[in-house]
């Protein structure tokens, strides 16, 4: 019996952690939409997926939500800094600073 409830907390456990893959992949991808427009308005003609990838990775889970809200209730200008805050971090920099070298082929 003690085995059967084990087996059964252990089920819903890995439910639960595969719904909160899902939920964060899609607020990652929903965020993404949001900050590569924000990159392209800001650096017009700027590779803008790979200095996206680098904010995205950055940020901290409620910063993604908030971001990715503003996929459905339009980017504020909060949000709009928000976007600035976390590509001025130092992993941000360094990441988007290493992205573009590669970029140039160096």
């Amino acid at each position: 019996m003690r085995v059967a409830l084990a087996c059964g907390a252990l089920a819903s456990l890995a439910a639960c952690a595969t719904a909160n893959q899902v939920a964060d992949a899609v607020a990652r991808e929903r965020a993404k939409t949001v900050v590569n427009a924000e990159v392209t308005r800001r650096f017009p003609g700027v590779n803008a997926a790979p200095v996206t990838d680098c904010i995205i990775d950055a940020a901290s889970a409620g910063e993604i939500i908030r971001i990715a809200g503003a996929s459905v209730t339009g980017v504020t200008p909060e949000i709009s800094q928000e976007v600035v805050t976390i590509a001025r971090r130092p992993e941000s920099v360094q990441c988007i600073a290493q992205n573009s070298l590669v970029l140039l082929g160096i």
